[in-house]
């Protein structure tokens, strides 16, 4: 299976977790988190679920990972991601020491993978993330588009 494959069939897998978001009411975000071409977390946003601000699809995915490691640093793993992270999320992923981020949707509002700011730019960090941007942007984005025509029409009715 060629590298494009491979992470085209993790983008679907955070899609899926993505659709499972917007079944739920909640921003259709998902992320995976892969390891040794494993997948070894998965999540979607669940911030008005768990009344919390934090409960961001690649957190929880990034907390799910490192339960199941038994550890904090994430050595060796990449995380695939509907949309591109946020600082908070950019943040935890270097924190984590996150080899790769795959992302799918530009986050023309909050996104710290270049879109807004940078944060896995040439920072002096003692860590650096490969970041692969646009993975089934167009699937990504329609997702969110469709989800938020949705609430909007909901709200004239």
């Amino acid at each position: 299976m060629s590298d494009l494959a491979r992470a085209e069939q993790w983008m679907r897998l955070a899609l899926e977790e993505a659709r499972s978001a917007a079944a739920a009411d909640e921003v259709p975000v998902g992320a995976v988190v892969v390891r040794d071409n494993q997948a070894i977390a998965s999540a979607h946003d669940r911030k008005m679920e768990l009344r919390d601000p934090t409960a961001h699809a690649e957190l929880l995915a990034l907390r799910q990972a490192a339960d199941r490691l038994g550890d904090w640093r994430l050595d060796g793993c990449e995380i695939f991601v509907t949309l591109e992270p946020c600082a908070m999320c950019a943040g935890a992923i270097l924190l984590a020491r996150i080899e790769a981020v795959y992302f799918g949707a530009d986050n023309v509002k909050f996104g710290a993978a270049g879109t807004r700011i940078d944060l896995f730019g040439d920072h002096g960090w003692n860590h650096r993330v490969r970041v692969v941007r646009g993975m089934l942007a167009d699937e990504c984005g329609r997702l969110l588009t469709d989800y938020f025509r949705a609430k909007r029409n909901a709200e004239r009715d």
